[in-house]
């Protein structure tokens, strides 16, 4: 049997499958975004979104390290990792404060989980990347400005 025939067969198969299953109900779509906090990720501003996130003034520490480039080339492709060594970390979040929107991801971490993300973020300009940390019902932060030579949000 043909090899292209084999893998377009197989490739139908599933998405016939996917496709009853949506159909029957077994699987929503919607499911997957149902931790979706509108308001913070739809916030204008840090505060606004640190609000809608449930955070208020967040204290700075030492113990969260963000490693980010200095000078981002490409805006649109911006590689930031974000380390927790405070104990009891339940959430991540990471912020490019210029942005038009600026929570860019928000990461829940369940118990005995290291405090540890790895993303890549969109900046339209040089800005501070702060990440907010929240551990043992406080909040932390933590920032690094990153300048970004071509914007990646429309620029």
């Amino acid at each position: 049997m043909n090899a292209l025939r084999r893998n377009v067969l197989k490739g139908a198969a599933g998405a016939g499958t996917v496709a009853v299953a949506v159909a029957a109900g077994l699987l929503k779509p919607t499911q997957a975004m149902a931790a979706w906090n509108k308001p913070a990720f739809e916030a204008k501003n840090v505060g606004d979104a640190m609000k809608g996130l449930g955070v208020s003034a967040p204290a700075d520490s030492k113990d969260i390290a963000i490693k980010a480039p200095d000078i981002a080339e490409n805006g649109a492709v911006v590689p930031v990792e974000v380390t927790s060594n405070l104990a009891g970390t339940t959430s991540i979040a990471i912020f490019a404060e210029k942005n038009a929107t600026p929570l860019v991801a928000s990461y829940a971490l369940a118990g005995g989980t290291e405090g540890y993300v790895s993303t890549r973020i969109k900046m339209g300009q040089t800005a501070l990347v702060r990440a907010v940390v929240s551990a043992g019902g406080k909040s932390y932060t933590a920032a690094k400005e990153v300048k970004v030579t071509i914007g990646g949000c429309g620029g």
